[in-house]
């Protein structure tokens, strides 16, 4: 007798399982009686084909990307070819600064004020001049720019 109450649980149990699979059933048929659901069915199933192909090409270039990502020698090669590209910029644009440092550091140590002698004597210059040339160049092409513009 004590089988009777165990069988009838595990009946109870299937008749819950079974109940509650035929409101999701439902559901379910609710949902695609829908007409904006029908709309979205078929749209999905005429472009069935693009979208295998759009997975396809998707899972091929997951696949290329991963195998680019671990590869370490590539990592590598592409890590020296950026510091290649890099490094003459940066050491130019260390020298510019440290140029400008100690310049800044001369300018200031120096009190004395440049007299229109001293600024003559800088215009024979070759540095100076070849800053004055770039200048008015400079000066030249955004003045012809400026009128493109208008």
């Amino acid at each position: 007798m004590s089988a009777a109450p165990t069988q009838q649980a595990a009946l109870d149990g299937q008749d819950n399982n079974a109940s509650q699979q035929a409101r999701q059933t439902t559901d379910v048929l609710d949902q695609l009686m829908k007409p904006e659901v029908q709309e979205s069915l078929t749209i999905l199933v005429e472009n069935l084909p693009k979208l295998a192909e759009m997975v396809t090409i998707l899972t091929k270039t997951y696949d290329v990307v991963q195998n680019l990502v671990t590869d370490k020698v590539l990592i590598d090669d592409l890590k020296g070819g950026v510091e290649e590209f890099v490094k003459p910029i940066q050491d130019k644009a260390k020298t510019y600064a440290q140029a400008a440092i100690e310049a800044s550091d001369r300018a200031q140590a120096e009190p004395a004020q440049v007299g229109l002698f001293g600024i003559l004597k800088m215009l024979k210059d070759p540095q100076v001049q070849k800053t004055l040339r770039f200048a008015q160049a400079f000066l030249e092409v955004t003045a012809e720019r400026q009128q493109r513009q208008q």
